[in-house]
């Protein structure tokens, strides 16, 4: 896969969007030192390109009633290729699942979770992952405190 040709103001622009992705258009050219057109043409470009894949909000869970927050390990008993995909497709389609990855080492997949307390916790694990044959186990780790790194390029 070919490195995305990226120049310093595509870096600085990516910089500023992952400090305050919220940021207008007028605001990032401002901070920048671009023109509005010129900064607008930037980012399209960078959207075009897929280097920036998104914008999301974050949402207060425990103010929605979501307050437990937990790091499910998932280990499987196999891994032939359509079995993981399929349970990667089942896992990011439950609900209070906040990201899943598929990951290296000793445990398959992570799976985060955002529930109203331990008896939805238990009801994800035993009747969203476990039904699924290929599962072999699960370990349940609870979230203490969640604290966003500077990102790649912080």
């Amino acid at each position: 896969m070919t490195k995305p040709q990226l120049d310093e103001i595509d870096l600085e622009i990516l910089a500023a969007l992952e400090a305050r992705a919220d940021l207008t258009n007028k605001a990032l050219a401002q901070q920048l030192g671009l023109a509005e057109s010129t900064c607008a043409h930037r980012v399209r470009s960078l959207r075009d390109r897929r280097i920036i894949r998104g914008t999301r909000i974050r949402l207060d869970d425990a103010a929605l009633g979501y307050p437990l927050e937990a790091i499910i390990k998932v280990r499987l008993a196999n891994h032939t290729g359509e079995k993981v995909n399929a349970l990667f497709d089942a896992l990011v389609a439950t609900p209070r699942v906040l990201r899943v990855f598929h990951v290296a080492g000793v445990d398959d997949f992570l799976v985060h979770v955002a529930v109203q307390d331990a008896t939805a916790l238990r009801d994800i694990v035993l009747e969203h992952i476990t039904v699924h044959p290929v599962v072999r186990g699960t370990e349940t780790q609870l979230v203490f405190e969640l604290r966003d790194g500077r990102g790649v390029l912080g």
